[in-house]
């Protein structure tokens, strides 16, 4: 059964895609690497047909900037000779994601439109849920509907499948 996890984009980043036109194009590509700055989708348990949602916490909130399910994942020092022509203009098309040490290439059919407009709902941020092998977390530095820290979001975490279907939810709200 595919899984969803989402990764903290930072608000450096988000500012930058969103001045230079990124806001409505349809996600095909993420990145990952060894450093917390860019972690390894991975090593986090990612795999072909589970789904990423980009966040980000900005001013108490939470916002889900989209969504992607990932068809393959390929590492970076092949992805010249690995990829289509298509996909490599992708790639040169998504480089404002490649931040770092960049060592794997998750590819995905056309996700949702990139928004930074959706924001969790507080009801939703108050019940969101994460999952590993220990069990299960809520997320942590939520008070009163509103994020305080984002420390907890750090990384790429799976969530609990009632979380994942309300941010695709969320996602699809924003997407029409």
């Amino acid at each position: 059964m595919p899984n969803s996890y989402t990764a903290l984009w930072t608000n450096d980043l988000c500012r930058e895609l969103e001045r230079s036109g990124y806001a409505g194009q349809r996600l095909t590509m993420l990145f990952g690497g060894p450093h917390q700055s860019l972690p390894s989708f991975q090593r986090a348990g990612v795999q072909p047909g589970d789904t990423i949602y980009p966040v980000r916490a900005f001013r108490t909130r939470l916002h889900v900037l989209g969504a992607m399910e990932v068809s393959r994942i390929i590492p970076y020092e092949h992805a010249g000779s690995e990829l289509h022509d298509d996909d490599y203009t992708k790639l040169l098309d998504w480089r404002l994601l490649k931040a770092g040490c960049v060592t794997e290439v998750l590819l995905g059919p056309p996700g949702s439109p990139l928004t930074f407009s959706a924001v969790v709902p507080a009801d939703v941020l108050e019940r969101l849920t994460f999952t590993s092998r220990r069990g299960e977390r809520k997320l942590k530095h939520v008070d009163e509907g509103r994020l305080m820290r984002s420390a907890s979001l750090q990384g790429i975490y799976r969530l609990a499948a009632d979380s994942a279907a309300e941010l695709q939810r969320v996602v699809l709200e924003h997407s029409q």
